[in-house]
């Protein structure tokens, strides 16, 4: 089925494989004719693909390595799509989906509910466009844990000793190989922790990833630019310290 004389161009965000082909097939039997721009295997591959390729529509799942489908429907929403999300969250946290206006397909994924969340896609698609950007902020509050532990202290190495960091005392996170570095205006410490864990314990208000392998401190950062080659970056509070920010970031800092 087409939007007007084109296709209405999907993109898919999904980790598990089975589960991202399944998808696609049921998509294409519920959606004849859709045009399926980009099927991604993680957040960070679906942000670049919406900054790449603008779709109207995504399906993504909330939870993906790398950054969560929840930031990713941030970004999605800010380029102007419609967004589905896939999401294996039990009945009562379903609730937060329907207080936020936002549809969503529990897995595993019926071909009829599949049908019914086209019928509203296509229905949406015909309507102006709507801002859905508190939609997306209110579902982030509603799903995340009461009580949720957020990092508070972090031990990391220094040279031959152990420092412990308060959490407000980082500027930024920076991943390097098999480490990640914990930077303070004191200096550098490193962690053996995967960026996508680390992110899972930091409070998303306080902390944004600006880069594949970057996590700042938002009250830390000065201002946002561009370089002489037009590339956007970041300059923290009394630091000479530059951080790139990559394209698919960038919706962050927009009418900041």
């Amino acid at each position: 089925m087409t939007h007007g004389t084109k296709a209405v161009t999907v993109l898919v965000a999904e980790d598990e494989a089975p589960q991202r082909a399944e998808l696609l097939d049921m998509l294409e039997a519920a959606w004849p004719g859709v045009d399926v721009v980009a099927a991604c295997e993680d957040g960070v591959a679906a942000l670049q693909a919406i900054v790449e390729h603008r779709p109207q529509v995504a399906f993504l799942d909330i939870r993906m390595p790398g950054v969560s489908g929840l930031d990713v429907a941030t970004a999605a929403v800010a380029s102007g799509a419609q967004v589905v999300f896939t999401t294996a969250y039990d009945e009562y946290a379903i609730r937060a989906f329907e207080a936020g206006a936002i549809d969503y397909l529990p897995k595993p994924i019926q071909p009829a509910r599949l049908d019914q969340a086209v019928q509203r896609l296509r229905a949406r698609l015909g309507e102006p466009a709507h801002d859905r950007h508190v939609d997306v902020a209110a579902l982030e509050a509603r799903l995340r844990p009461a009580g949720e532990r957020l990092i508070r202290w972090i031990s990391a190495s220094a040279g031959d000793s152990v420092r412990m960091i308060g959490i407000d005392e980082v500027l930024y996170f920076q991943a390097r190989d098999k480490y990640v570095s914990v930077v303070t205006r004191e200096g550098e410490a490193t962690i053996r922790m995967p960026i996508k864990d680390l992110l899972a314990g930091l409070d998303p208000d306080t902390f944004w990833q600006v880069h594949r392998g970057t996590v700042v401190r938002v009250p830390a950062i000065d201002r946002v630019q561009k370089d002489e080659l037009g590339k956007h970056g970041i300059r923290l509070r009394g630091s000479d310290d530059w951080l790139p920010v990559s394209a698919a970031f960038l919706h962050r800092f927009r009418g900041m």
